[in-house]
């Protein structure tokens, strides 16, 4: 996996261990098309910081009236709404749409972590905070910081949300949502309308979902006979939600394996040693190296099964006490970056608009008249 041609590998690698403003660099890196020096880094988290702030009364007005118990249908109503706030909604100039995409990336936090608060609150009757994000923090501090009562967190948290959101930005391979900003962009609508649509193609997929059963049903997490019959029971869809799939195995362009997957395993194992999550770290470990095994045995394959970044996810995000109403936003968060630098893409090639090819396959039929119809 690369971005802009710089490895994925190295990317993570070369960031700070604690404090790492690791997601903004990447956002720059897409966006512009180079890693910035530090004066052109400072200069993009102040504008992220300028810009991480909604509308005088959006809380009161938007987000806190008509609480949606879906966070993607939230977020994407949010933006959406931010059309009515832009006094350019409609121009389609580079830098005006770059000035959209870097407010966006900027307040996504916000409108997903407000969002779920007044969900949590008005639903479910719990104590609402809404805290204001702090300059001096990154992303992902922020956004721990805005979520959590108490605001606290640890560096190694922070991390390994950090490295989260880099490996979720942007995709290799081509992926639905990104197609959508293609698609959506091609019309020449505005921007706001283009990342509602591309919010709507990635709302719905389940992450971690099967390993929380999984964990609720096994008496033994360190049998592994016991997991192996629990996974078979998946591809059979006797468990779970009977649709005969292992969650998080797999991917449509990585084969032999995840290379986001790779990296964020030594973050998840790094914090569940930390917050004490080291039997679950190891039901992970077996169910990453018996679900291969029991696929390739159960069914035919012609390419190679391996752990998808999603695997690990799901785990992370318990362990750092997200909800699961924020799992997608999450993603969301992250993808905005990379949503962004396509979007300027499409806008700066000035192409015509993307018209997929289809045929009708249906018989040709004769009319028949109303008092002649069965």
């Amino acid at each position: 996996l690369f971005y802009r041609g710089y490895s994925i590998e190295d990317l993570v690698r070369s960031m700070p261990s604690d404090h790492s403003f690791g997601f903004e660099v990447t956002a720059y890196l897409l966006l512009f098309g180079e890693l910035p020096n530090k004066e052109q880094l400072d200069g993009f988290i102040k504008q992220l910081s300028f810009y991480r702030t909604l509308p005088t009364n959006f809380v009161r007005d938007i987000i806190m009236k008509a609480p949606s118990g879906d966070m993607m249908n939230t977020l994407a109503r949010s933006v959406l709404t931010m059309y009515s706030y832009d006094d350019a909604p409609d121009d389609i100039s580079i830098p005006n749409v770059l000035r959209q995409c870097i407010q966006l990336i900027a307040i996504f936090p916000l409108l997903s972590v407000y969002g779920y608060q007044a969900y949590r609150h008005y639903h479910d009757g719990k104590s609402l905070y809404i805290h204001q994000p702090k300059p001096e923090l990154t992303t992902a501090e922020n956004i721990l910081h805005i979520l959590r009562p108490d605001s606290k967190f640890s560096p190694l948290e922070a991390k390994l949300l950090d490295i989260a959101l880099i490996l979720h930005m942007e995709h290799g391979g081509g992926n639905n949502s990104t197609f959508t900003t293609h698609l959506v962009s091609s019309s020449g609508t505005d921007t706001y309308s283009v990342i509602a649509a591309s919010l709507g193609s990635l709302k719905g997929p389940k992450h971690g979902g099967a390993n929380n059963d999984m964990k609720a049903n096994l008496k033994d997490w360190t049998d592994e006979e016991e997991i192996s019959r629990y996974l078979t029971a998946l591809l059979h869809k006797e468990a779970f939600d009977h649709a005969g799939l292992i969650y998080g195995m797999g991917h449509a362009v990585y084969s032999l394996s995840d290379p986001r997957a790779q990296i964020f395993r030594g973050f998840v194992k790094r914090l569940s040693a930390e917050k004490g999550y080291e039997k679950e770290f190891a039901l992970y470990t077996a169910v990453e190296r018996l679900a291969p095994q029991i696929i390739a045995a159960e069914r035919k394959i012609y390419k190679g099964v391996s752990p998808n970044v999603d695997f690990f996810s799901g785990f992370a995000y318990s362990m750092l006490g997200l909800p699961v109403e924020l799992y997608t936003p999450i993603f969301a968060i992250a993808r905005i970056a990379g949503w962004s630098a396509h979007r300027l893409e499409e806008v700066a090639g000035g192409g015509k608009i993307m018209r997929p090819a289809y045929k009708n396959v249906g018989e040709h039929k004769i009319y028949v008249p109303m008092d002649e119809r069965v």
